[in-house]
């Protein structure tokens, strides 16, 4: 499989996380030449100390639920700051309550924000088959790039049968418990684009080690 590590992004996104954390992460991207997804205070230093990294922000996040101008505006700050990609949460009460146009409505103000690729986190394992396609939906008439199957805050991760799915709609970064080069390899052959995890460091170097790879 070419260009793997290309194809991760390796995360540092809990609430504790410290700058020394970021640096580490940012260590580990330039060492493996990964990308790096962290937290929005962190983007413009995080350019500064790795220009060679190609950053991930998140906007919303962990749970979706701040206003759409908030959204907007945090991703215009991330983008501003030195993001090549915003991770936006889709605000899933308004999903399950079956208010999926102001679902969409908001996705579509974020995305226009922005000059950048958006990916929205739909967090899969808290969604039915019926309620996953609707956010996919909306994903894609609001013009994002990406999908993303989880923040990792929420009970449950990436599955192989959620990337298949949403892989029908759009490119797809797989997030949430992706630990070992087995399930990355498991679902980029599902349709993953993207692997999302805080093991980027550990996945690529089982996958240069691995037989018939890297």
């Amino acid at each position: 499989m070419e260009e793997v590590p290309s194809r991760i992004e390796h995360t540092v996104l809990g609430p504790t996380t410290t700058w020394g954390e970021v640096t580490t992460a940012l260590d580990v991207a330039v060492r493996y030449d990964t990308r790096a997804c962290v937290p929005p205070c962190y983007v413009e230093a995080a350019r500064e100390y790795a220009p060679g990294v190609a950053l991930t922000t998140v906007v919303g996040f962990p749970h979706g639920q701040h206003t759409p101008e908030i959204k907007s505006a945090e991703a215009d700050a991330g983008w501003s700051a030195g993001a090549a990609e915003i991770d936006v949460v889709a605000n899933l009460g308004r999903l399950r309550a079956g208010e999926v146009d102001a679902v969409r409505e908001e996705l579509t103000e974020i995305v226009a924000a922005v000059p950048v690729p958006v990916k929205v986190i739909v967090e899969a394992p808290l969604l039915g088959a019926e309620e996953l396609a609707q956010a996919c939906q909306a994903a894609v008439d609001a013009d994002a790039e990406f999908l993303k199957t989880a923040t990792g805050f929420a009970e449950g991760g990436a599955t192989v049968e959620d990337v298949r799915r949403m892989s029908e709609y759009l490119p797809v970064k797989a997030s949430g418990g992706i630990r070992s080069w087995t399930f990355a390899a498991e679902l980029f052959e599902a349709g993953a684009t993207r692997i999302g995890t805080s093991s980027g460091e550990k996945i690529v170097t089982e996958y240069n080690t691995a037989p018939g790879d890297g």
